[in-house]
């Protein structure tokens, strides 16, 4: 069997030969030369406000009193995943924009993804928590303090984070196992799994598979449950009696259900859909996503505007 590649032959090749190419050049965006530095300038301002912005809240969940609940635990494990996806993504994507293209190692290259894949997947898993977190907190208020503890989302998180490593270890293992032959560019602003495939001679239809399958278990099942728990929580307001009653049901989930919008959003339009402007539109979970959502958790809590507040005058 063979596999053709770049208008070449090649056969088939083990993993342990050493790897035709070492590094990798990312080409970034072709289309803003002309605006470059502006664009640079932008990336910039949205990182140290991304940065600072989820940093302010993990600050706030350690400092605050009262922020020291289920929810704001979980929304400060997706501020530290956004935290690692900007910091993964945007100085290489800074360095593509201002001379026109990177170059990083191959090893580098798959750390990116791996830590970004580690990230994205932690996130969904997160959303999914906390979406039964929510369900919990609607459905069952009395019960909702002794089931959602301290301890219980702790190791709920650290499950999260231990499901998202072993799964991107995986990726990690099986990439490693590939024979890189070029060619060594990448026509994308970040090594995501499929151009990094693409510059294989390897069989990649394992990895593919593999691919499939954990797509189903880290993103679409987390989905299902998110669904699920909102198909349940709908159905628990409607039948609560009063207006302002499930007014403020509501409003105790709308964020959530605005950032699980957002980013399922990108994703599914992104890799069920592929397109020639994907490039532009992975934007939206990398570098977008990160910075709005700690202001749409925020913007209309209470709860944070009272932490801000105490904090800001005991200085």
């Amino acid at each position: 069997m063979s596999v053709i590649m770049s208008g070449l032959v090649y056969p088939n090749i083990k993993a342990s030969q050493t790897n035709n190419i070492t590094f990798i050049f990312l080409l970034g965006f072709s289309n803003t030369q002309d605006f470059s530095f502006l664009f640079f300038s932008l990336l910039v301002i949205i990182y140290i406000a991304t940065i600072l912005e989820n940093l302010l809240i993990i600050f706030f969940y350690v400092v605050s009193k009262t922020l020291q609940s289920a929810m704001y635990f979980f929304i400060s494990q997706i501020s530290l995943c956004d935290i690692l996806v900007v910091t993964d993504i945007v100085p290489i994507l800074l360095h593509t924009v201002l001379h026109g293209r990177s170059s990083m190692t191959l090893i580098g290259c798959i750390f990116q993804f791996c830590l970004f894949a580690t990230s994205e997947f932690s996130e969904c898993l997160l959303l999914s928590v906390m979406s039964y977190d929510r369900y919990l907190a609607i459905y069952n208020p009395l019960r909702y303090h002794c089931v959602m503890n301290h301890q219980f989302c702790v190791a709920l998180s650290s499950l999260t984070w231990l499901v998202a490593f072993m799964v991107t270890s995986l990726y990690a293992i099986s990439i490693s196992n590939l024979y890189f032959c070029g060619p060594h560019i990448i026509d994308h602003f970040y090594c995501d799994l499929e151009p990094i495939l693409q510059l294989s001679c390897s069989d990649i239809s394992r990895v593919h598979k593999q691919n499939l399958i954990i797509g189903v278990l880290t993103g679409f099942c987390p989905f299902i449950v998110i669904v699920t728990s909102y198909v349940c929580i709908v159905i628990t307001i409607i039948k609560i009696p009063s207006s302002t009653g499930r007014h403020k049901a509501f409003s105790t989930c709308s964020s959530h259900l605005i950032v699980v919008s957002i980013l399922y959003g990108a994703l599914i339009f992104v890799y069920m859909f592929p397109t020639k402007g994907q490039s532009m539109m992975s934007l939206s979970y990398t570098i977008v996503t990160p910075l709005l959502n700690p202001i749409i958790y925020t913007l209309r809590n209470k709860d944070f505007k009272e932490a801000f507040y105490k904090i800001y005058h005991s200085f």
